[in-house]
């Protein structure tokens, strides 16, 4: 489950299970550094129970475990949890990547994967499920985010926002407290594989800070040179 950092900021957990050690300790590092809090265990005896005791907002599943394999591990989650799941792992064939999906996972990345594609998948992942919770309004800082009527308001000041400003701001409000990189907001936006101006992003993300200062929130959203932006 979410906590508060240090700074106040909203940390989405992470439960990774991973049997080889550098690798944990590489994806743990990689996704610490965009904001989220990451846990773990080298007891895999009880490792789907450990994962649901830890609150986890989203599950890193390899397949090759010892004990049990993931799939074993991917079904006794489903039994008591929707808790997102994405299968990691170096078994790559159709057949496990289908296996994966019929039991309960919800996506299903090979290894080697590319961090930043990966990274934008949680993003997506965990957007996804804050969404099915049914909230139609969002609020951090003070600020309020009515996805119905396309509309933020703070301190008793509405402004109405563009679709895309309030696709931006919705990612970012779902994942309060990590950093997006630019191109999960990019995929996340238009959902296509066709190259996207990265000037076409910069464009909105200025409307939309001058939106938030027009009400009162100059600094609201932040930028994180070279890995992306946070609210």
């Amino acid at each position: 489950m979410a906590e508060q950092s240090r700074e106040g900021k909203t940390k989405m957990k992470l439960f990774i299970i991973e049997d080889e050690v550098p690798i944990r300790q590489e994806l743990t590092q990689f996704l610490e550094k965009y904001g989220f809090q990451c846990e773990s265990s080298d007891d895999f005896h009880g490792i789907a129970q450990l994962a649901l005791a830890s609150g986890a907002d989203l599950i890193l599943l390899d397949i090759n475990l010892p004990y049990q394999d993931g799939f074993q591990v991917c079904r006794e989650i489903r039994q008591s949890s929707s808790v997102p799941i994405i299968v990691l792992t170096s078994r790559n064939t159709d057949f496990d990547e289908l296996m994966s999906l019929n039991i309960g996972a919800d996506d299903f990345v090979s290894k080697p994967y590319n961090a930043q594609v990966l990274l934008a998948r949680i993003q997506k992942l965990l957007s996804r499920a804050s969404e099915t919770q049914g909230s139609v309004v969002l609020t951090h800082k003070g600020l309020t985010l009515n996805l119905l009527k396309a509309e933020i308001s703070y301190n008793g000041q509405n402004k109405k926002l563009t679709k895309n400003e309030m696709g931006i701001l919705r990612l970012l409000m779902v994942n309060k407290g990590n950093i997006i990189p630019r191109d999960a907001i990019i995929d996340d936006l238009w959902q296509s594989e066709e190259f996207i101006d990265e000037n076409t992003l910069n464009v909105n993300i200025v409307r939309l800070r001058k939106t938030l200062a027009e009400i009162g929130l100059p600094d609201y959203l932040e930028t994180k040179r070279g890995l992306g932006y946070l609210v």
